[in-house]
């Protein structure tokens, strides 16, 4: 076998080849040596030529990221030894720099320009929100070690939290926000966009949605109030706040996230509603941020719900059903025809079920549509709709056209008016399987609500095979999970007493920095299902009450919501409190 030559080339020779003769120019390798490595790629399609020459033993680790860097077009540096200046450092946020592996090497405040290292030539999603999100009109990238550059992210940026104090004292001093006439009647426009942009506003927004990523949080409020402007993380369904900024920065920190959703920023009367598309190196999927402003009297309150895909589990499996439940579940969302009922409270985790369930059916053999307010997550292999009321495209509307599609199954987003349930029962009735929502207390309730809307209780009785209502409760964080003994206050919570739980262990969490010491660190959902069958169907038609119709359900085998949170807690997987926050007790 020939042995490469040694050869010096420029990186405007190497730029866009493909990487083997990349290393061949290079003189790294032979023409041999990346044949034999293709060779061996098309056994082994998924891996990369890079790694398979590493593994080949013709080139080490340092020679594929040299050739990257060469491909890529961008220089290779060493940042041992080098002196960066703090402010060229404080150019970038420690979340922002930590989020996306990136270390600032040169910073040109004049001009807004910077030169960051990175560990992969094909990080464009750093380059592009540098430019995006922190608005520096020059972005230039070299490729570093990945070592040197974790050692500097740990050293200069570790413990430096979320440098939110900083950001506040920045923003405050800025020229725009000096020149911004906030107490003004009539806004200056221009003024407004200016402060929108300013570095510090910019930042801020940028370190909130970060952090709020990073610890999984599932929506942000900016609220407005009299004396202060506050932010707020829900995560696992609490709120937790943070530091607040100074009330003169809620402007431009609302007309900041407008600009990013495309809102107008001129339009403060109003409701507006946005949407803002992110993607983060690192992260499977692309994450939606859904933006609502709302007009309130002390100025507009901004909600934004980060819909991050990478944490839903769209599986079955997944979402918390128990091995009997599952079963039943599974068996529901293969009938043919029907009406499968999902209910509960906003945000208990009913559209992550619901997608589940239609991530399992999506099969080639099977059309399925959804009508969705909004779209939450793209599903490839469905077909989704959004509502849109500015067009008079609603729920109804949809599911008319629907049934000329010829699907299978149809997911509606939510039956909220007497024509929707109706045609939903009449697609269901003409062959289709239906999936839809409700809000509800329990699953014996939702017979009520659709008899309130106006439908009849033999079409309720001809298509309604079964109601599922759920609730999300916080998950015992496992790193810091203790047993410990409940008090007799806490049982009778639960209406037992403690002759009922003799042998049972419970469980809490003592608070690590890993939960960030509230003792829980993610969520599960409890299901109550109510099938359908032939007694239940006699009694809906005789107008039975909902309490009658829950006495029967449960005798028939259903576990009620406060039932399911009691076998949580004695499995170990949540806790008294939380079962009893969002469950009520069945009489």
């Amino acid at each position: 076998m020939s042995q490469p030559t040694r050869s010096r080339t420029s990186t405007s020779e190497l730029k866009g080849r493909k990487l083997g003769r990349v290393l061949t120019k290079m003189g790294k390798v032979s023409r041999e040596q990346v044949h034999e490595a293709l060779a061996l790629q098309q056994k082994q399609p998924s891996r990369k030529i890079g790694d398979l020459l590493v593994e080949l033993g013709h080139v080490d680790e340092s020679d594929v990221r040299r050739a990257l860097a060469g491909q890529a077009g961008i220089e290779e540096v060493s940042l041992r030894g080098r002196d960066i200046p703090d402010e060229t450092f404080d150019a970038i946020p420690a979340t922002t720099a930590t989020t996306y592996q990136i270390v600032p090497v040169k910073y040109d405040p004049t001009s807004r320009s910077i030169a960051i290292a990175v560990k992969s030539p094909d990080n464009f999603a750093a380059i592009d929100d540098l430019r995006n999100m922190l608005n520096f009109k020059r972005v230039k990238a070299v490729l570093a070690p990945e070592d040197e550059i974790d050692e500097i992210l740990q050293e200069r940026y570790a413990a430096s939290g979320s440098g939110f104090s900083e950001i506040y004292a920045e923003a405050g001093q800025s020229a725009s926000l000096a020149a911004l006439d906030i107490g003004g009647d009539a806004l200056d426009i221009d003024a407004l966009s200016e402060a929108a942009g300013d570095n510090a506003i910019v930042q801020l927004v940028q370190e909130t949605l970060l952090i709020a990523i990073r610890d999984k949080a599932s929506d942000i409020h900016f609220e407005p109030f009299e004396d202060e402007f506050r932010i707020r993380y829900r995560i696992d369904g609490v709120l937790y706040e943070i530091a607040p900024p100074d009330k003169r920065l809620a402007l431009p920190i609302v007309s900041r996230v407008k600009v990013m959703a495309k809102l107008d920023i001129a339009e403060r009367r109003l409701p507006q509603d946005g949407r803002i598309e992110w993607t983060l190196p690192g992260h499977d999927a692309q994450i939606d941020l859904r933006v609502s402003v709302l007009p309130t009297m002390f100025g507009e309150s901004v909600v934004m719900r980060v819909l991050d895909r990478s944490n839903v589990q769209l599986s079955l499996d997944r979402v918390g059903l128990r091995d009997d439940d599952l079963e039943r579940v599974r068996s529901l969302i293969t009938k043919p025809n029907g009406i499968v009922v999902v209910t509960g409270p906003t945000g208990s985790g009913k559209t992550t079920t619901l997608y589940a369930a239609l991530n399992e059916l999506n099969e080639p053999e099977r059309k399925i549509l959804t009508a969705e307010d909004p779209v939450e997550y793209d599903i490839d292999g469905l077909i989704q709709c959004q509502v849109n009321m500015d067009q008079d495209l609603s729920f109804a509307r949809l599911l008319r056209s629907f049934l000329r599609q010829d699907p299978d199954i149809i997911l509606v987003g939510e039956i909220r008016d007497l024509e929707t349930a109706q045609i939903a029962i009449q697609a269901s009735l003409t062959g289709h399987l239906v999936f839809s929502t409700l809000h509800t207390n329990d699953a014996p309730s939702s017979i009520l609500r659709l008899v309130d809307l106006g439908v009849e209780n033999f079409l309720l009785t001809a298509t309604i095979e079964a109601i599922v209502a759920q609730r999300l409760v916080r998950r015992i964080c496992g790193k810091c999970r203790e047993e410990y003994l409940p008090t007799e206050e806490e049982l009778m919570e639960l209406a037992l007493m403690p002759s009922d739980v003799e042998g049972r262990t419970f469980f809490r969490g003592r608070g690590c920095p890993d939960c960030k010491k509230t003792g829980y660190r993610g969520r599960m959902a409890l299901f109550e299902i109510m099938t359908m069958d032939d007694t239940l169907r006699e009694m809906v038609m005789s107008q039975a009450s909902t309490a009658v119709l829950r006495a029967e359900a449960r005798r028939r085998g259903m576990q009620t919501l406060r039932e399911s949170g009691l076998i949580s807690i004695y499995d170990g997987q949540t806790t008294i409190d939380e079962v009893v926050r969002e469950t009520i007790t069945e009489d």
